[in-house]
């Protein structure tokens, strides 16, 4: 089964497809495919025994590793008609959405004021952390993308970031608003005044110039969230969740301002990046103020075609 699943994984990365996660899923159910003996096509007995087996840590959701195996299975079973291709939905949905947390302003502006007062005072490390949240809320990066931005990628002149080869092997420019730009302007001043040799090729540095490992602004972050007291709010705040509010505030103001929303939202599928337009509208979550916006609108709608004062 190795041999056949490495086969089926070359073929789909010469489409494109990275399938870095997949295909160690996959690989690791070829492995137990081989040493359990299986000999023949694949079954669904199979494919259900390796998902379910005993797990030294609990698994969330198990119907994600059914859904790593199941192109696999339609892939072989072009080759081996009595393969099996286990029904999706066999063990359940694949993906259950979380609850994400939505940022006020005045946690935003708590956020930003919390890592201007990280040490050391006017070293490299406040203004690093200020500067990077502050763009990842203001534009909605993935936070691997804003750590892996090289500066050749950022035009301060014209405001316009290069985001390449991100996530699905995608590349797009992502404009920004002049306050954004001004902001990385002066943080770029400041770097090249603290670190003016620097080591790493990328926009964020360390104050020794180099690139800041995705642990340590992880990290950075939960220590922050502390200090705000943080901790105890459910849903608990993540740094990605900048991203998830970004895309509802975006729509907030877009529901404010009268504009049809609905052809908007391909825009902003591909100035964050997506795949597809059904990946933003996960990302949305139903806030007070969004709410509110949408049912005044509908209340219009509705108004207008009853010819209600």
């Amino acid at each position: 089964m190795v041999a056949l699943a490495e086969a089926y994984l070359a073929h789909r990365r010469s489409l494109g497809f990275a399938l870095r996660i997949e295909g160690r899923q996959l690989l690791s159910f070829a492995h137990f495919a081989d040493a359990v003996g299986h000999a023949g096509p694949l079954t669904t007995d199979l494919v259900v025994r390796w998902v379910t087996q005993p797990s030294p840590r609990p698994r969330r959701f198990p119907a994600r590793r059914l859904d790593v195996v199941r192109p696999f299975a339609r892939y072989r079973a072009a080759f081996e008609p009595a393969t099996e291709v286990p029904s999706r939905g066999l063990l359940g949905p694949g993906r259950r959405r979380p609850i994400h947390h939505i940022y006020t302003p005045a946690e935003l502006a708590a956020l930003v004021g919390s890592a201007h007062t990280l040490g050391p005072a006017k070293g490299l490390r406040p203004a690093t952390y200020v500067t990077l949240f502050g763009l990842l809320a203001a534009s909605g990066l993935r936070v691997s993308e804003a750590l892996r931005m090289a500066r050749a990628d950022t035009d301060l002149v014209e405001g316009v970031l290069t985001i390449r080869a991100t996530k699905f092997r995608k590349s797009r420019l992502v404009p920004l608003h002049p306050t954004t730009t001004a902001a990385l302007r002066a943080y770029a001043e400041h770097r090249d005044r603290v670190a003016p040799r620097p080591v790493a090729t990328t926009f964020f540095t360390s104050a020794r110039g180099a690139a800041l490992p995705y642990s340590t602004v992880h990290a950075v972050f939960h220590t922050l969230c502390v200090g705000l007291g943080w901790e105890t709010l459910a849903p608990h705040p993540r740094i990605h969740d900048l991203r998830h509010t970004f895309a509802c505030r975006r729509l907030e103001q877009w529901y404010a301002a009268g504009v049809e929303v609905a052809p908007r939202v391909a825009a902003l599928a591909t100035y964050l990046g997506h795949a597809k337009v059904s990946d933003t509208y996960w990302y949305l979550t139903g806030t007070p103020e969004l709410l509110a916006l949408a049912a005044r609108r509908f209340e219009a709608f509705g108004e207008s075609a009853t010819g209600a004062p």
